[in-house]
């Protein structure tokens, strides 16, 4: 890997690519790039991650939403959802806001590293593709700030490969939320379900 996609500014060669895909019905058309996750396809993580997503209303977070194809399929498929997605990449955060539009869907989208820049909201479900290569020290941080944010009745929904760490983030989601099921395992991947924090639930790395 050349280029760490989660930093602010990539330093590989911008080289737009197109990609689409189905999701509930709808037609999806996005553009992705060079130092951008997953650039011209839906990775499998995410593929897994939103066919397991129940119907969403309310105020819905996509951390490290990349070039947003987690926000915007959620938010052509679920009128109702109030979407934000954030990101730290600025190539990223264009991507993302041009791809709202492609796809016609409104949302807000918002520079910020982790949560930091919407630790004074509170939302009703947040998803994550989260990005594993930045470091467990980043990911587990951005799970327990989820933690903080939920609203009573919300829910933190992510996925990880088995072989990138998924046993030892259940026990850590563990130590934050009161329920942690897993809503799928298939292709090497674990989609889990994160539900009613913990109040002690601190942000500290454990």
């Amino acid at each position: 890997m050349n280029d760490q996609y989660y930093t602010a500014d990539p330093n590989s060669q911008s080289n737009p690519v197109p990609c689409a895909f189905p999701y509930r019905g709808y037609g999806l058309t996005f553009m992705t790039d060079a130092g951008v996750f997953s650039k011209g396809e839906l990775d499998t993580g995410s593929r897994l991650l939103l066919d397991a997503l129940p119907g969403f209303s309310g105020d819905v977070l996509d951390i490290g939403c990349g070039w947003g194809a987690i926000g915007v399929a959620i938010a052509r498929a679920n009128r109702a959802a109030r979407v934000t997605m954030v990101d730290v990449n600025h190539r990223a955060l264009a991507l993302c806001q041009a791809n709202c539009e492609r796809n016609g869907v409104e949302a807000q989208v918002l520079e910020s590293d982790g949560l930091a820049a919407v630790m004074d909201r509170r939302f009703d479900a947040i998803v994550t593709n989260p990005p594993i290569r930045a470091g467990k020290q980043v990911i587990y941080k951005m799970f327990a700030d989820a933690a903080a944010c939920l609203r009573a009745g919300g829910a933190l929904y992510l996925v990880i490969r088995k072989q990138q760490g998924a046993e030892s983030c259940v026990k850590y989601l563990k130590t934050l939320f009161d329920q942690v099921e897993k809503l799928d395992k298939s292709a090497g991947f674990w989609v889990l379900k994160a539900s009613e924090p913990k109040e002690e639930a601190t942000n500290d790395v454990r």
